[in-house]
């Protein structure tokens, strides 16, 4: 009886394609029967996904290529920021001990400090765009922080997972705290690392998109949400909803994907290999 079930047993990919064709299955149904336009308005809350592929297609490839541009690279750009110092911020605590207090407790207050309040904040010291399609430092700084949190405690555990043998080996041959961490610590901390940057790709999406909210950019994934929200275009906001699903769910797979060539060890490839 179970080596019958496994020999019917679906693919990871095929599971994938039947959950994604129930859930717009249950999408449709519920926005065809619950959910109708109101009185005045051409649009229902929840639109079908007829609606939302006619959005996309009447819009045109090119509507929403130019504004995901413009916010891909903010988010690239907070990415590698605040990834970047995290990582650095990260290393010196294992040279320099005392510091990791206050790096802790740096990553702590961005991680608690509500976006949405400390927004307005960069808004005024940074600034928004200098013109259009350029990228927003406001967006370009809350992606930064939305990331620096879960890249510090990543990294942190990481570097301290280091075999305790492989670090006596080094300093019994006259290696320093840097050796350490160049030769040992950096390689055991890699898995943790690269989970923590997969995470921090959606994280930096989501921080660039609240920041255009406030950025004062004429170019963007922010200002189409406003736009669309301001004349209730369900359909667009829908199509904007699932654009911006697809993004994430890309960029968190490559990264995954990456994770898995760089450490083969972490999966158990390396064994059964």
């Amino acid at each position: 009886m179970s080596s019958a079930v496994r020999a019917f047993r679906l693919p990871g990919w095929a599971i994938g394609v039947v959950g994604v064709a129930l859930l717009v299955a249950v999408w449709w149904i519920v926005a065809a029967l619950f959910f109708a336009p109101a009185p005045g308005s051409s649009y229902a809350a929840i639109p079908t996904p007829p609606q939302v592929l006619g959005a996309f297609v009447d819009d045109g490839i090119g509507y929403y290529w130019k504004a995901f541009a413009v916010t891909l690279n903010e988010a690239g750009i907070g990415y590698l920021w605040g990834n970047g110092l995290a990582l650095v911020l990260s290393a010196l605590v294992l040279v320099l001990p005392w510091l990791e207090g206050v790096v802790t407790q740096l990553a702590v207050i961005t991680y608690c400090v509500p976006l949405v309040a400390i927004a307005p904040l960069a808004l005024v010291i940074l600034g928004g765009a200098q013109k259009s399609g350029d990228p927003s430092a406001t967006a370009v700084f809350l992606a930064a922080l939305s990331v620096f949190f879960t890249t510090v405690v990543g990294t942190l555990l990481g570097l301290k997972a280091a075999d305790a043998a492989s670090l006596d080996v080094v300093s019994v041959y006259g290696g320093s705290k840097f050796t350490q961490l160049r030769k040992v610590r950096a390689i055991a901390a890699l898995p943790s690392v690269l989970s923590a940057l997969q995470i921090a790709v959606p994280a930096a999406f989501l921080g660039a998109i609240l920041g255009e909210y406030l950025g004062k950019i004429e170019i963007g994934v922010g200002p189409i949400l406003v736009a669309s929200a301001v004349s209730l275009n369900s359909p667009r906001v829908w199509a904007v909803f699932i654009l911006c699903a697809l993004v994430a769910i890309v960029g968190y797979t490559v990264l995954g994907l990456v994770a898995r060539a760089v450490t083969p060890w972490s999966t158990g490839k390396a064994e059964r290999a």
